[in-house]
């Protein structure tokens, strides 16, 4: 409650029966008394008033029939009293149903079945040094919900990266030190581990069968204080491809109310099954522009195999992986190089054992398409990769001094010490995915002298 006095607002009650100012003489005071004049009576046409009277009456009573009003003996007029109508219904008890994935619940049902996997989470961090050379404490807060029983916890990677401790909360308060297990930054999951058991895990549902318009909730910790509130809404896009900081992501687009500190959280569907991961770090895209009802949600579908393979190894086993060093194609590029085209992705190198190298990817070709996907830029190709596994095999199209031809590709595995942090192929020109040096360049005129020199 605001306490600024001008924004209080002041009334005046006045009784109706009394006017807003009046008016009483002093009668028990003679001075200043007006003398009275005396007035000659006229005289009165009594039949003429007689008529006036008996059709002022006429109106008086018509107009008090008409009204409803009723004249008391008394002759007074007496008003109803006034009532405020108080409803009687009773309170709507909630059952805490089972999640069966086939019976629709209502919203506060969704809730009472399922704020209890729900979790808060409290992590601290060092972020540099300060001007005296002393470490700055950072601390940050998100949500995660219960996977298993046994204590594994789905959270946003961005919410325990870097983290030195991380703390758990329960609905009912109970308080846990977790431990990372692992995550991929570039799907922005994680898993952590508490040492608990019989903990209340969710129903994980399907995301592909949401629709635009179907209803929609997420539970967490917005703000970090506001801890398991929920907020609800429709899906407002399926399948909305966004990109954050050159990342691509496939998300679920929804106008239910997202803000830091839901980052992790569980997005329910109408069944109270969990069909995404609430990312509110991408609520505002890459503008600086404020945005209401716009928020996302990492489809469950397409990180519930790497969130299991997380548990057990740590990192994602099949994550597909290239082997090159790309670089996005631009026109100045395409000048200098004196290339036909000026879009696509530059292989710089490639690594020694790789899937490129097997399958027969040189230094110079420029990829153009993954299966049927035009490939412009490096972002258009990781984003392409996501929608594989190591094993999968696919047909590049290359262009390759002048002409364009195609190349069958079976992805290999992302090494394990390339895992998160150290698993994104770079996006910047010059970096390598496999940290190590060798027959690459990061200089366009190396490139174009290597060819032309």
């Amino acid at each position: 409650m605001y306490q600024d006095e001008n924004n209080l607002y002041h009334y005046q009650y006045q009784d109706d029966n009394q006017p807003g100012q009046s008016f009483e003489p002093d009668c028990g005071s003679q001075s200043g008394q007006q003398p009275v004049q005396e007035m000659k009576p006229v005289k009165k046409n009594r039949a003429g008033m007689k008529i006036t009277a008996l059709a002022l009456a006429c109106a008086i009573l018509g107009g008090v029939i008409g009204g409803g009003t009723v004249w008391g003996l008394s002759g007074g007029l007496s008003r109803n009293e006034s009532t405020i109508q108080v409803s009687d219904r009773q309170a709507t008890q909630v059952a805490i149903q089972q999640v069966d994935g086939k019976t629709a619940m209502s919203d506060a049902e969704v809730y009472a079945a399922n704020v209890g996997s729900v979790v808060s989470i409290n992590v601290t961090g060092t972020a540099g040094t300060n001007f005296f050379g002393q470490p700055v404490q950072t601390a940050s807060a998100g949500s995660g919900f219960v996977l298993t029983k046994d204590g594994f916890i789905v959270t946003n990677y961005h919410v325990v990266k870097d983290a030195e401790t991380v703390k758990v909360t329960m609905y009912n308060g109970d308080e846990y030190d977790a431990k990372y297990v692992g995550g991929d930054e570039d799907y922005d999951i994680a898993v952590i581990k508490v040492n608990a058991a019989d903990l209340q895990p969710v129903t994980l549902g399907n995301s592909d069968y949401l629709n635009v318009g179907d209803h929609v909730l997420a539970v967490g910790n917005p703000l970090g204080e506001l801890t398991f509130s929920m907020s609800g809404g429709m899906v407002s896009c399926v399948n909305r491809a966004i990109n954050v900081d050159g990342t691509p992501f496939n998300m679920i687009q929804t106008d239910a109310s997202i803000n830091p500190g839901n980052s992790g959280g569980p997005m329910f569907n109408q069944y109270g099954e969990v069909v995404g991961i609430v990312s509110a770090k991408y609520s505002s895209t890459s503008t600086r522009e404020s945005v209401e009802g716009l928020g996302f949600a990492i489809p469950i579908n397409d990180v519930s195999a790497m969130i299991q393979d997380i548990m057990t190894n740590g990192y994602i086993t099949n994550k597909p992986y290239l082997g090159i060093t790309p670089m996005t194609m631009t026109e100045q590029m395409a000048a200098q190089y004196r290339y036909d085209i000026s879009s696509g992705v530059f292989v710089c190198s490639t690594e020694e054992g790789s899937a490129a190298e097997k399958a027969g990817l040189k230094l110079g070709d420029v990829i153009t398409k993954v299966d049927d996907t035009e490939i412009k830029t490096v972002e258009d190709l990781n984003a392409a990769k996501k929608k594989y596994s190591a094993g999968d095999t696919v047909t590049l199209t290359i262009y390759r001094a002048g002409e364009t031809m195609e190349v069958d590709i079976t992805w290999g595995a992302v090494p394990a010490e390339q895992q998160t942090p150290q698993t994104q192929e770079p996006v910047q020109n010059g970096g390598s995915d496999n940290g190590q040096s060798g027959n690459y360049f990061t200089d366009p005129f190396d490139i174009f002298n290597y060819f032309f020199g």
